[in-house]
This record gives C-alpha cells, structure tokens and sequence, in this order.
C-alpha cells in the first residue's frame, strides 16, 4: 500500500509517545514522526515509565516495541486498553517488533493494537498506517474477554479511498466520507475512535 505522492499530512498539532528499549531505535521512530511534523513527543525506554506519563499525559498516538524487559508491549497495551480511564484506553496504540512472525501478530492483534508494523521501519509504512487511523471507523470493542478496536480488520481491508482495497472488503462505505484528501479537521481529530460496548 503506498500513498500517492502528492498526499501531504501535518501532523503538528498530534502528540505522540514512543516507548522502545533501543536507544537507536527510539532515536529512529522519533526522526520519523518528527517528519511528519509531529511537535510534541514523549520517548522512553520502558514501559513502566510509560505507564508513569500516562498518569498524567494523553497522547493522540503510541508507538511501542513488542519486546522489552519487565513490561513488555503486550502488557503494556492491556494495561492502556483495561486499567486505563476513558478515553485514554481508546489510544491508537501500533506496535513494533522486529519479528513479525504470525504469532507475534495475532498476539499483537489480541490484546487491543490498532496496528503491528515490522521492523527495520520505513517512514512510507508508518505514514500508511497513521493515515490509515486516520480515516478508520472500527468500533471500540469492550467486553470480557477482549477491549480495543475491531480485531476483524482483515474482512475489513483499508478504508475507502485507499490504495490496496480489494472487491471483496466487506467495507466499501467505510471511510467514504473522508474523500480522497484528508482535510486538516480530519487530520486534527483523527484518533478520536468510537466506542461500543457488549
């Protein structure tokens, strides 16, 4: 999936938090989201000290790596999906890992990521994914066994009007009204998801 190469998005007004035991590889991902014009970022090195800030700072976005020492990314977006206050819990929240084993993705997907992108990371691929949050609808799910987005996002397929959608998505309208060009409102207010209970 790529993005056309006239497609321009700011992000200046988003708040993002990285969370990566790699020093390298926090340094990278905050260079990354730093391009696309990402002001204010929080960056730590466990997941425990994000928990800490998430006390008291809400982020519009995290990125966290899968594997850390003590908490590690799974745990970390439980916590945020379960113990977190409203809206916190409903974050965009992707998760890193530098083996994308079908495991590791299906882990990622069950315990309340939005997205799992592979490493060595591509800003291309992270620019598709937050622009692909951006005009996602899925509901929030909550109930007992499960709390984040819909985890049937492979019936689901991209939004409308992105690159890589296939006839059989079951989504066609989904998105639809974002057009083919976020405005910047959209861009403003895009990781405001919907929630619903069961």
């Amino acid at each position: 999936m790529t993005l056309r190469s006239n497609r321009r998005v700011n992000l200046d007004k988003t708040t993002v938090l990285i969370v990566d035991d790699d020093p390298q590889a926090l340094a990278i991902m905050s260079s990354v989201v730093q391009g696309f014009g990402v002001r204010q970022q929080m960056r730590c090195e466990t997941a425990r000290e994000a928990v800490d800030i998430l006390t008291s700072r809400q982020p519009d976005l995290v990125f966290i790596d899968c594997s850390m020492p003590e908490m590690d990314g799974y745990d970390f977006v439980r916590w945020v999906r379960r113990e977190a206050p409203a809206p916190l819990n409903m974050t965009p929240i992707i998760m890193l890992t530098g083996h994308a084993a079908q495991s590791r993705v299906e882990k990622s997907r069950d315990c309340g990521a939005s997205f799992v992108i592979a490493k060595p990371i591509t800003p291309s691929v992270v620019l598709d994914r937050v622009v692909w949050l951006g005009r996602d609808t899925r509901p929030f799910v909550e109930c007992d066994a499960y709390a984040g987005p819909d985890r049937r996002i492979r019936n689901l397929g991209p939004p409308a009007g992105m690159e890589g959608r296939r006839a059989t998505d079951l989504s066609g309208e989904v998105g639809a009204a974002a057009g083919e060009n976020l405005a910047q409102e959209d861009i403003d207010g895009m990781f405001k998801p919907m929630r619903v209970s069961i």
